[in-house]
């Protein structure tokens, strides 16, 4: 696994990329950003843990609202799998965000 560094917020963190997947990691990590700086330039919430919490929740909702707005597939079957494979990508997304911010010591 190769790693890459990366920056979210003017913070710097070394993530773990498999080969050939540098570049969707890239563009997540630009989305990240993206949110979480568009939360924290609103000015309400000032903590990282919290703007990461609240990014990942906008992030989360939104990959659910386009799984939820493509065709049903034709079996029930493939829709379960897809189902699946999009829970358990959320769900290393979490941990991945977890994990960078573990780093601050600060988890909510």
């Amino acid at each position: 696994m190769k790693q890459i560094e990366v920056t979210i917020m003017g913070n710097s963190y070394v993530l773990g990329c498999p080969e050939g997947g540098e570049r969707l990691l890239q563009e997540a990590v630009a989305r990240v950003d993206r949110e979480m700086c568009a939360i924290r330039d609103a000015g309400k919430i000032k903590a990282r843990e919290r703007i990461a919490v609240l990014a990942a929740l906008n992030l989360a909702y939104a990959l659910a609202q386009l799984g939820s707005q493509s065709p049903a597939p034709s079996r029930s079957e493939a829709s379960a799998e897809e189902a699946d494979a999009f829970r358990a990508n959320l769900d290393h997304l979490l941990r991945r965000l977890d994990m960078a911010l573990e780093q601050d010591g600060h988890l909510i």
